[in-house]
């Protein structure tokens, strides 16, 4: 199964800007290629997020998580998600 382009260049904007809270792909059956399906704004919320999955649907994610540590030091991960 082929990426489409849009989505390598869309995760790495998600991994050096900070762009996006969250991107989720999903499988197009016409070109059998794997494409962003939507894009979560910086100020989404893991609500959002979950909200933007569809019941009974195949899709693939990437999400933006922010946290503080127990030394109160701010982080953030890169989770990737199979829905």
């Amino acid at each position: 199964m082929a990426v489409s382009d849009e989505c390598k260049l869309k995760f790495q904007e998600l991994k050096a800007k900070r762009s996006f809270r969250f991107i989720t792909f999903k499988v197009n059956e016409g070109t059998q290629q794997v494409v962003v399906d939507r894009l979560g704004q910086p100020g989404d919320t893991y609500a959002d997020f979950v909200s933007a999955m569809p019941e009974g649907e195949c899709r693939y994610a990437v999400y933006d998580f922010d946290f503080v540590t127990d030394e109160n030091c701010q982080k953030s991960k890169i989770f990737f998600i199979s829905w």
